[in-house]
């Protein structure tokens, strides 16, 4: 009897879980060289070459707060999972009684019993139940992967915006000050009759031009310090970076590897898979609501008066008739909550993709751009040069140089703006890609809540 009873809690109507088909390519349209294998994961902002930003980041990934955060999460899905689980075990609780009865005569009656209650699995109800929760914890331990993911690109991103900003205040601090030698120039010809007040007065809007971009980015500048400082978990008040510009950053390129390996990388999507998963238990669940459930009560005990054993055996059947369509409703809803997951999951596979392409296509234009705009800033620093030149032997005419002082400007002022996209294109693509995604980085995520790992928590 023991032997059939679990037999039949080892079954469940839970309908079996096949992934969803999905319109995968063979490798990326903007890969300039498909490779054969997945991209290697591993802590990818040591390809930059940069020790304050590998710090920055493992200080983030440390003390980062909404990290902190989601990692409680962890913590309480894996509890409310304990919770759900313990449905599957006997309940056994001790108690005792004492009674006094005085009609026409005196009774008395002691007793200490100990009492189980256990509710026989027979449709797997209960292991479905925590196949669902299970599931859910397991997608809490992805969800703080993909905050992990997104959290070390933020610093990287912000720690390149705070240096280019830099870079870009030192050059209107130079720009301006270039414009205020012109503009001295430009005065002392006037006093000899050289040059016109009208000339004076265009070369002095030039300077106060310049001179104005120099606050403005100050304060972006200012902006992103403070946010990468919340961003690794410290207070903005005194922080600051060594770094002072983005001179010795490299640019790594990520090998993009193959478009099936994101189903096995990015922890969003397999969130979202944990997710579909968790759904179709749900439904064994609402199944097994339909039918008919045994429970055993068993107490045994000892009256301490009469110095004799008490107990019962209570089996309690109970199969539901009548529920106004409860259970229906029930079972209809779990089943249009599969379908809107997996709707869900193939949208997240599909913005994954697009995710990756879009950066791929990134980094390849913005490489061509940089160069280029190299190119111009070498023709801007020479055209100003000889404008310059020119200017002081009378050969031109003041609004050649002009408009050679506005063009090195903006310039050497795009390349920089490029140079900070083309660092991030990088660092989008790593993102993209899944961020750290080796299964050692997860399982330590998923560890660090508690003591004990989830097994099976990687692909």
């Amino acid at each position: 009897m023991l032997a059939f009873i679990a037999m039949l809690g080892g079954c469940t109507l839970a309908p079996t879980y096949r992934q969803p088909e999905l319109p995968l390519a063979s490798s990326w349209t903007g890969s300039e060289s498909p490779s054969s294998q997945p991209a290697a994961g591993g802590q990818w902002w040591r390809g930059f070459r940069s020790t304050e930003l590998d710090s920055l980041i493992a200080r983030g990934l440390n003390r980062n707060y909404t990290l902190e955060a989601a990692v409680s999460r962890i913590e309480q899905a894996r509890s409310a999972a304990d919770v759900v689980r313990a449905g599957q075990l006997p309940s056994v609780s001790l108690g005792g009684l004492s009674q006094q009865q005085n009609n026409y005569s005196t009774q008395k009656k002691r007793s200490v019993f100990a009492q189980t209650t256990y509710e026989v699995d027979f449709w797997g109800k209960h292991r479905a139940a925590t196949g669902s929760a299970n599931a859910l914890a397991q997608a809490s331990v992805y969800d703080a992967q993909t905050l992990r993911m997104t959290l070390g690109a933020s610093i990287a991103d912000t720690y390149f915006q705070v240096l280019s900003l830099q870079e870009r205040l030192r050059l209107a601090h130079s720009i301006a000050a270039d414009a205020q030698q012109v503009l001295d120039l430009i005065q002392v010809q006037a006093s000899l009759g050289a040059s016109s007040s009208l000339e004076v007065e265009q070369q002095r809007n030039v300077q106060q031009t310049f001179a104005a971009a120099v606050p403005l980015l100050a304060q972006l500048r200012d902006q992103a310090l403070f946010q990468l400082a919340v961003l690794v978990g410290t207070a903005p008040e005194g922080f600051r970076l060594e770094q002072t510009g983005l001179d010795g950053i490299q640019v790594p390129k990520p090998d993009a590897g193959l478009p099936i390996a994101l189903l096995r990388q990015r922890p969003d999507i397999l969130a979202a898979e944990a997710r579909l998963q968790s759904a179709h238990f749900d439904v064994g669940v609402a199944r097994a609501a339909f039918l008919p459930s045994l429970s055993l009560d068993l107490l045994r005990g000892v009256d301490t008066l009469g110095n004799s054993l008490i107990w019962s055996v209570i089996g309690t059947l109970s199969q539901p008739v009548f529920m106004g369509g409860q259970l229906t409703g029930q079972l209809h809803a779990d089943r249009a909550h599969v379908q809107e997951l997996v709707a869900s999951y193939r949208e997240s596979v599909i913005e994954a993709l697009q995710d990756v392409e879009t950066q791929l296509s990134a980094r390849q234009r913005l490489e061509q751009a940089y160069a280029i705009h190299q190119a111009a800033v070498e023709s801007a620093r020479e055209a100003v040069r000889l404008a310059q030149v020119r200017y002081r032997l009378g050969a031109t005419d003041f609004q050649m140089l002009l408009i050679a002082e506005r063009s090195q400007y903006q310039a050497e002022d795009s390349l920089l703006q490029v140079r900070l996209q083309y660092l991030q294109s990088a660092v989008g693509l790593f993102r993209a890609l899944g961020g750290n995604f080796t299964p050692s980085a997860i399982a330590a995520t998923a560890a660090s809540s508690t003591p004990s790992v989830v097994k099976d928590i990687h692909p």
